[in-house]
């Protein structure tokens, strides 16, 4: 039930207001002074307050601004008397969220309220979840105690600290880029806007430039209204532009002359628009090969180079693994009330030992897996991957190639079906690197997937 604080002297109006505002549904208390409004609020936090601007001894600016002091949100409607223009624009420019004049008709008002405490509610809910988020991404959630993740994290300290508008995340899929880029902006002054992702290899070239850019209407014979782009919506905030790799030629000419510019056009409009992002971009390629087998440019290739981080692969840090695989514990416990209380020595060898071809994203995966499907305190080795224990290759192929054959022999579709799905694990989903894992075109994968009805 929302509460609303009523402070008026006039006893008709309060008794008025009480009745109606009561019979609403609202809990209604209310004041005749300045004074009493004061401690109320402070005694009662409500959701609302109905302030009138003439009040014996403390008048309601006073009032306002003391409320405003208590809690800088708190949602103030004024009650002013006719013709009161100048006040009104002044209790608005203390925090006041609305004002409403004399006399005013009871059902009007109670529109009022209620698109005041919902926008208000929406206000909060945001405030909240920017708070979770800053909270989700803190330094502090990020794993690695190896030499070479303590040295990203010392550079992504600095980045917090300054305003540097371009920044280049270089490592394998898997090795959690997306998280570096969210860390770097939730902890940054630019944490409170908006942080806008792309996936470059998820929009179709002919749509991506409208997709980034914006379009106005009729560009184009779909485009019925005036749309903003992606780097529109990012304003003051920050954009990641992950796998910027397979970003089109074309396009990445567009983007660096936003880079270098700061403004663009949306297709088919003539205005230039102006924006102040950061540009985090995100790669499991090796630009600079990119650039020398003419797939990248290379004016855009140094222009992103200012400030460049490399995410190692897990297989190159593996003091970071245990660590990594205890975190995801804690975090399946909570979330889907997991068992595993520990890692047994020989179980944790075998983790330390596994290339990891999947990275991070693959390690997450596995732990998730156990989480849902042991009931025991421990993770022992038999809980584990086959693949894991060295009984058979990984996809990326390193070493012997063996497969267990069952006494009792075994559909080869099985077989094909479950390398699909491992690989596709592997790769967190992304069809184009399960293909390239299993040496596949993506058409032919799809093809297969939908064989063996495997959900995107």
């Amino acid at each position: 039930m929302d509460r609303i604080l009523v402070v008026d002297d006039e006893k008709l109006i309060r008794l008025s207001l009480q009745q109606s505002l009561t019979s609403s549904g609202y809990q209604v208390f209310t004041v005749s002074s300045g004074e009493e409004g004061i401690e109320t609020y402070n005694k009662e936090l409500p959701d609302l307050v109905l302030l009138d601007l003439k009040l014996p001894g403390i008048n309601g600016i006073d009032v306002l601004k003391k409320i405003k002091e208590i809690d800088e949100n708190a949602l103030v409607i004024m009650i002013t008397g006719h013709g009161m223009v100048k006040t009104a624009v002044q209790v608005m420019k203390l925090g006041a969220y609305d004002f409403i004049e004399k006399p005013f008709e009871v059902e009007q008002l109670k529109i009022l309220l209620k698109n005041a405490i919902e926008a208000n509610k929406l206000k909060r809910e945001v405030q909240r979840l920017k708070w979770e988020q800053k909270k989700r991404y803190g330094f502090d959630n990020i794993i690695g105690t190896s030499k070479a993740m303590q040295d990203v994290f010392k550079l992504m300290e600095k980045l917090s600290k300054s305003d540097t508008s371009l920044v280049l995340l270089q490592g394998e899929s898997g090795t959690g880029k997306d998280v570096i880029a969210k860390a770097i902006h939730y902890q940054s002054l630019r944490g409170d806007k908006p942080f806008v992702e792309v996936n470059c290899t998820s929009i179709p070239e002919s749509l991506i430039e409208s997709e980034l850019f914006g379009h106005e209407k009729s560009a184009f014979t779909d485009a019925k209204t005036m749309k903003k782009g992606l780097f529109e919506l990012a304003d003051e905030g920050t954009i990641f532009l992950d796998e910027i790799g397979d970003m089109a030629l074309s396009t990445q000419a567009k983007l660096l002359k936003v880079i270098e510019n700061t403004v663009f056009k949306r297709v088919g409009g003539v205005k230039d628009i102006s924006v102040n992002v950061r540009i985090i971009a995100a790669t499991n390629k090796d630009l600079a090969k990119q650039v020398k087998d003419g797939k990248f440019r290379d004016d855009l290739y140094y222009r992103l180079m200012v400030i460049p981080i490399f995410l190692s692969p897990l297989r190159e840090r593996k003091d970071d693994i245990i660590p990594l695989a205890k975190y995801f514990i804690n975090e399946f416990n909570k979330n889907i009330r997991g068992r595993i209380k520990k890692i047994s020595p020989e179980a944790e060898k075998y983790l330390k030992n596994y290339s990891w071809p999947g990275n991070v994203r693959e390690l997450k995966n596995v732990i998730e897996r156990m989480s849902i499907l042991e009931t025991g305190d421990s993770l022992l080795p038999e809980h584990l991957l086959p693949e894991i224990r060295g009984e058979t290759a990984t996809i990326a192929g390193r070493g012997t190639f063996e497969i267990p054959f069952p006494e009792g022999g075994i559909s080869l579709e099985k077989v094909e079906e479950g390398f699909i799905r491992r690989a596709l694990d592997i790769a967190g989903g992304n069809q184009t690197k399960a293909a390239s894992l299993l040496s596949l075109s993506r058409d032919t994968l799809r093809y297969r997937m939908k064989k063996f009805k495997i959900a995107d």
